[in-house]
């Protein structure tokens, strides 16, 4: 197959398609296709998201509302319980690399996306309680 890099949606949802469908083919004949494919997709996906003013945690927030997916669904996704997945999604805990992977090749969205660091509520309370202490002393 011959891929070129992508120009509009209508190329970007073709390819992905594409993409899908060597996956789930298992065949390691298509590596060098998967490989170039996934490339093209995620240069796509970073020039054209507008995603790249949302925080992590908002990102993922909006891509469930979009995909109409619960807690328990993405609970299934990442292979981790309700409860640690409730935490990410209160700021109170990192995603992994393994689950920055998994969220990746779900949503079809750059793992740099996804790895873009963001204040947890620990550190938030931190930076507040430093700043209130630097302007009483």
């Amino acid at each position: 197959m011959k891929f070129t890099v992508i120009k509009n949606k209508e190329q970007y949802d073709k390819y992905c398609d594409i993409l899908e469908e060597l996956i789930l083919s298992q065949d390691t004949v298509y590596e060098p296709d998967i490989e170039l494919l996934t490339i093209l997709i995620e240069k796509w996906d970073y020039d054209n998201s507008k995603f790249n003013e949302l925080d992590t945690i908002k990102l993922l927030k909006y891509l469930m509302f979009e995909n109409n997916l619960t807690k328990k669904d993405m609970s299934k996704i990442l292979n981790l319980s309700e409860y640690n997945i409730s935490e990410i999604l209160k700021y109170n805990k990192r995603f992994s690399a393994e689950n920055i992977e998994k969220l990746s090749k779900y949503f079809k969205i750059s793992k740099e996306i996804f790895s873009r660091p963001y204040r947890l509520n620990s550190e938030r309370e931190e930076s507040q309680l430093n700043e209130l202490h630097s302007q009483i002393a």
